[in-house]
């Protein structure tokens, strides 16, 4: 079983749930689960799909896409999401390029110890996610003038914030639902190490 709750195969979707199935498909010609699970209102399909592509995919992003999978990744291990963090270790790891430094990145994170990989901005953008992960509750000023302390902008300090959030998110309705990778192929980037 793919999630707790029914969802509508393609085969069988009609309608706006036939335009959003279209709509969301991956690279790969296929609709992840992340994405089937809100079958049942494919409204809330896409307004997830929105977000999704505008805190990862917009162009005007300054921050490259891979740390930004980077801090998708970290959220998601924080959140104990294994869907979430399946996929975007691996897109992290396509897009980083090097291997060895992706699993020093997943161990560092797996030790809450990010900076045994990143420094400067990147650390204290990470510090700021993984604190507004866990600890939401506590983020002060502070928090943000670290950043800033780096070199980071207020853009960048934005665009983590907006990954992370989307992030916490998505962890919560994969996690809540019961989402499992049954089915879907894992990654939005090809592996062509894998091929």
């Amino acid at each position: 079983m793919a999630a707790w709750i029914r969802m509508i195969p393609i085969e069988q979707a009609t309608g706006f749930l036939k335009q959003m199935y279209d709509k969301v498909k991956t690279p790969h010609g296929t609709v992840d689960n992340v994405m089937k699970v809100h079958s049942l209102r494919p409204h809330t399909m896409d307004g997830h799909y929105v977000l999704y592509k505008a805190a990862l995919h917009n162009k005007e992003n300054s921050l490259s896409l891979a740390f930004l999978e980077a801090v998708g990744t970290y959220t998601s291990m924080i959140n104990k999401c294994d869907y979430s963090f399946t996929n975007h270790y691996h897109n992290a790891r396509v897009l980083m390029g090097d291997d060895a430094r992706a699993e020093r990145m997943r161990q560092a994170f797996a030790e809450g110890r990010p900076e045994k990989v990143f420094q400067g901005k990147e650390l204290a953008l990470l510090r700021y996610a993984g604190k507004l992960t866990a600890r939401p509750q506590d983020m002060v000023e502070a928090d943000v003038q670290a950043i800033k302390d780096a070199g980071g902008t207020d853009e960048e300090i934005l665009e983590v914030n907006q990954v992370c959030a989307y992030f916490n998110y998505a962890n919560r309705l994969l996690n809540g639902l019961g989402v499992t990778l049954q089915g879907d192929t894992v990654g939005y980037y090809k592996d062509d190490k894998k091929a």
